[in-house]
């Protein structure tokens, strides 16, 4: 990959950029994407699957949500969330090969 060697506008979308990483820059918040990044959970899947406490969970998501990095339906009274950002499932991909592969400890 090569990179536009003229810069100009790249400052505008450098804003946007770290926030999006900002989202990411929490061992919880990666958890969380790394269960979703296999498919859609209830909320209860993801505390039973993180052990995080509900209010923990729920402020989690709120984040995630409000970024646009997650989005859910409802079922009745059960919400089902879901990456809903393209380049989480291809950052949440590398970050897995990269740390938490077999061939890492």
């Amino acid at each position: 990959m090569s990179f536009p060697t003229d810069m100009t506008g790249m400052a505008d979308k450098a804003d946007t950029v770290s926030a999006f990483l900002k989202g990411l820059a929490n061992g919880h918040r990666l958890m969380i994407l790394c269960h979703l990044s296999q498919g859609e959970c209830s909320v209860g899947a993801l505390i039973e699957a993180t052990g995080l406490a509900q209010t923990s969970m729920s402020q989690h998501l709120a984040k995630l949500r409000s970024e646009g990095l997650v989005d859910c339906r409802r079922d009745h009274r059960t919400l089902h969330y879901f990456i809903d950002h393209p380049a989480v499932l291809e950052i949440m991909t590398v970050l897995y090969s990269h740390f938490c592969g077999k061939d890492q400890d």
